[in-house]
């Protein structure tokens, strides 16, 4: 049986290449999440893409995710910066987690350099746009395999 993963998107990350001054990049959130399934579908995992603008969604899949996934990846967004409900799920999960952000946030406001996520998080990556996400799978993988080993 291959690894599941979620890749957890935060709010208005289905905007992604509509924004005017190109923080995101100018790919669509579609067309992303079909290259992150491509990278996934190459490295032999299972990949549950999925974006909400809503906290308790997120953190109602975070649960599901302590079942069904044996590793996550999340862009919380917006929520990075200030979701307790989201960091206290993650603190619940065994598995591995990949903190994503397509932009570097230590390059952006102050109020994006802290992190609510990170605590929780293996690991970080942020600032690299579409190969980010496309990184964070690969990670989320080698993770898995290691903890496996």
């Amino acid at each position: 049986m291959s690894s599941q993963i979620f890749f957890l998107n935060g709010p208005n990350a289905n905007l992604y290449g509509m924004d005017k001054g190109g923080t995101y990049g100018r790919e669509s959130f579609a067309s992303i999440g079909e290259r992150c399934q491509r990278r996934a579908q190459a490295l032999g995992v299972e990949l549950q893409f999925r974006q909400s603008n809503h906290e308790g969604v997120i953190v109602d899949w975070i649960q599901e995710a302590r079942q069904q996934a044996d590793g996550l990846i999340i862009n919380a967004a917006g929520l990075t910066y200030s979701s307790v409900p989201i960091l206290d799920g993650l603190l619940m999960y065994d598995g591995p987690i990949i903190e994503a952000h397509m932009s570097n946030i230590w390059q952006r406001e102050p109020f994006r350099h802290h992190s609510m996520v990170s605590k929780a998080a293996t690991g970080v990556i942020a600032g690299l746009g579409v190969l980010g996400y496309e990184l964070a799978i690969e990670a989320i993988v080698a993770l898995i395999q290691a903890k496996a080993s």
